[in-house]
């Protein structure tokens, strides 16, 4: 992290500076429409929530506005289910950069069942078969889990992105049964993709998100609650492959322009966290053509340039 002087640093400042600096870029991404849901979103939308560890936070934009978290809630699954099953996980998940679209069926059939890492639809599928395996009512434990990390009892599930996320995901299914067949999925495929989408159609704000990362940025320890969810060294590992997998076969430009261990979702919204200081949330649902918010991505950037503050 660079040697800046953080008690001079204007953090309300800087999120402002940033909300004017990317507005001309609202014009610009895709809004997802894959998932028909998704499409009914207004892309003119923008909001920023940093959480600090001491307990400041500060907000700009639409920051209370709720959001479909859709992969950044791969993050949550996987701290359950690495909690759950310790390093056994990583028989059944890889730890590397898929380097190919998060969707992709030609890559798990070449590894034979075993998905490149947890945050490929194919891997989070498997972490959330992990889930459902070694817990009862495994979806309201996820968003109890997920309510709790961000200190909101109100955090719910969208049923309408839900049903459009069951209707359409073909190509989902597709990967689970594919899994299945290499018996790397153990549980009834149905149930783990109710699961896999109803996590995925959770409404959150920046705010939400921003609170519910910062175990991470704390070793594994939320500030707040004082609660630990992980230990030092399975924060450290999770934290890694955001840095490395987060952002889908962006990553390497995630990190060069960046350089902060984070996670994106296709609703538009980007998690990441600055270790011993802080996270951060940033939505906007226009895309690049990897699938990550165009104008989040240069939000963040922004954020670490203007703040001098990396992990490189």
């Amino acid at each position: 992290m660079t040697d800046v002087n953080l008690k001079d640093t204007d953090w309300q400042l800087v999120i402002n500076q940033i909300t004017d600096e990317v507005k001309p870029l609202l014009q610009h991404g895709k809004v997802a429409d894959y998932i028909p849901e998704l499409a009914n979103v207004d892309s003119n939308s923008f909001g920023i929530s940093v959480s600090l560890l001491d307990g400041r936070e500060y907000t700009c934009g639409d920051a209370q506005m709720k959001f479909s978290v859709q992969s950044i809630s791969k993050v949550f699954s996987l701290t359950k289910a690495f909690s759950i099953l310790q390093d056994d996980l990583w028989k059944r998940v890889g730890k590397e950069p898929s380097g190919n679209p998060f969707n992709s069926l030609i890559q798990l059939e070449n590894e034979n069942g075993k998905p490149r890492n947890p945050f490929i639809n194919a891997g989070a599928i498997v972490v959330a078969d992990c889930v459902v395996s070694h817990t009862e009512d495994s979806l309201n434990t996820i968003i109890n889990f997920i309510r709790e990390l961000a200190g909101n009892k109100d955090i719910k599930m969208n049923h309408a992105m839900f049903r459009s996320e069951k209707a359409f995901g073909h190509r989902n299914a597709a990967l689970a049964h594919f899994m299945k067949s290499y018996g790397n999925i153990e549980s009834d495929v149905d149930e783990v993709l109710d699961f896999y989408f109803g996590h995925c159609s959770l409404s959150m704000s920046c705010e939400d998100v921003s609170r519910a990362f910062l175990f991470l940025a704390n070793h594994g320890i939320h500030p707040i609650s004082k609660r630990r969810y992980l230990t030092a060294s399975q924060a450290k590992r999770i934290n890694s492959l955001l840095l490395t997998c987060g952002t889908y076969d962006a990553a390497g430009d995630f990190a060069f322009r960046v350089g902060l261990p984070g996670k994106s979702g296709v609703g538009g919204g980007i998690a990441a966290i600055i270790p011993g200081l802080l996270s951060i949330c940033v939505w906007s649902p226009g895309l690049d053509k990897h699938g990550n918010s165009l104008t989040g991505v240069k939000a963040l950037e922004l954020f670490t340039t203007k703040t001098g503050i990396s992990i490189f």
